[in-house]
């Protein structure tokens, strides 16, 4: 791919990326793209809490194996390989290959041996989409045994694109739906080491409801306990939706074998656009450590959980979220500007920059705007807004 071709490439994905509507839509044309501009086999495609790097929507996945599912997050979070995504957030550059890494030996990753020439892959490039030190994604091409690998070009290519693409994908946070339900308690389930539901309270299923979205078919009109829970997540034609889930217990099985230090944790939307938090904990047994069952608990996010993730989604400066920090406080303009060690006339300044990234006109409704409608009840948002 020389420099004209580069170019034009680029100005094609910045076109998908400023026409999209929405974080699938833009996975959908960027498919599109991709195909043509790099193209490949097999694709997975997913949207990332960027405080954790687990997996939230959207997401796309092409020609995969839907078994494969539990087994390519054991191997990211559990099997040393190369070109992992966490390195990758933090390495120099956001995209590498499979083939270009290894220099041909592919036999030296478990990736390529267990999951990728298993489904009749032979090469994987593989990039996060970051913008700055944040990554708001992940995506992985797949080429098939006989093509030729991905050339450094490409996986160039990729790496350019990864700033366009995040900034999209970012930007699809500003469109969240307030929450529009009511208060309800947490759901728990109880999976043991093969990822089988062993129990789950009677809010389980509403959660999981909520955050799967719509069944193929209407559910049935009673709920007969755990056993509903376990038929729900067993459908095979929502595997797509509940990757989040087993990203999720393999983290807590990491975290409790010692491999892993990161918690557990992830932020991510239902299918209404409103915020959720599921936590994983591996179960001890007989205090002998872990007995590879994991309790996973489903619930509404708190302030102190979204706010960072909205906040960043609208660019501002460290500067700038002191302010807005003490905005929300209620603190007035002198007040601020003496806590932050600045003029009252550049705190103005940073008011009015803020006020046109977040497009608003007065401080109540930047705080509805940044806080309030993204995660609220119907009571709190209705407050705020009056």
């Amino acid at each position: 791919m020389g420099r004209v071709d580069t170019d034009a490439a680029l100005d094609r994905i910045r076109t998908s990326c400023t026409e999209a509507t929405s974080g699938h839509d833009l996975f959908e044309r960027l498919s599109d793209d991709m195909h043509d501009l790099v193209p490949h086999d097999g694709a997975v495609w997913f949207g990332v809490d960027p405080a954790t790097l687990l997996v939230a929507s959207p997401m796309r996945i092409e020609a995969q194996e839907e078994s494969s599912c539990d087994a390519f997050w054991h191997h990211e979070f559990h099997v040393p390989d190369t070109a992992q995504f966490v390195d990758l957030a933090r390495g120099p550059e956001p995209a590498a290959s499979l083939h270009l890494n290894l220099d041909g030996q592919l036999l030296r990753s478990a990736r390529y041996r267990e999951l990728l020439r298993p489904q009749g892959y032979e090469d994987e490039l593989r990039a996060v989409l970051r913008t700055g030190a944040n990554t708001w994604g992940i995506v992985g091409f797949m080429r098939d045994a006989g093509r030729e690998p991905f050339t450094a070009e490409e996986v160039g290519f990729v790496g350019r694109s990864s700033a366009l693409i995040a900034g999209s994908l970012r930007g699809h946070i500003r469109t969240l739906s307030p929450w529009l339900g009511s208060a309800r308690s947490p759901g728990l389930l109880v999976f043991d080491g093969c990822g089988r539901v062993l129990s789950a309270n009677d809010e389980a299923m509403h959660w999981l409801r909520e955050l799967l979205g719509p069944e193929p078919e209407e559910p049935s009109a009673g709920y007969a306990g755990f056993a509903d829970v376990a038929a729900l997540l067993a459908r095979p034609e929502l595997q797509r939706r509940t990757s989040p889930i087993w990203a999720l217990l393999s983290r807590a099985r990491a975290v409790a074998d010692g491999i892993d230090n990161q918690a557990a944790r992830l932020r991510l939307r239902d299918h209404r656009g409103r915020w959720l938090v599921l936590h994983a904990s591996a179960l001890t047994s007989h205090g002998e450590g872990s007995s590879g069952s994991v309790a996973l608990v489903i619930e509404p996010a708190k302030s102190s959980e979204i706010a960072p993730i909205v906040i960043e989604a609208y660019s501002l400066t460290p500067r700038e979220r002191d302010v807005v920090g003490a905005l929300a406080s209620g603190d007035t303009t002198s007040e601020i500007a003496a806590r932050l060690y600045l003029s009252p006339h550049t705190v103005r300044d940073h008011i009015k920059t803020v006020f046109e990234k977040v497009g608003v006109s007065s401080r109540a409704e930047l705080v509805a705007k940044l806080f309030a409608e993204h995660y609220t009840d119907r009571a709190h948002a209705d407050l705020v807004h009056a």
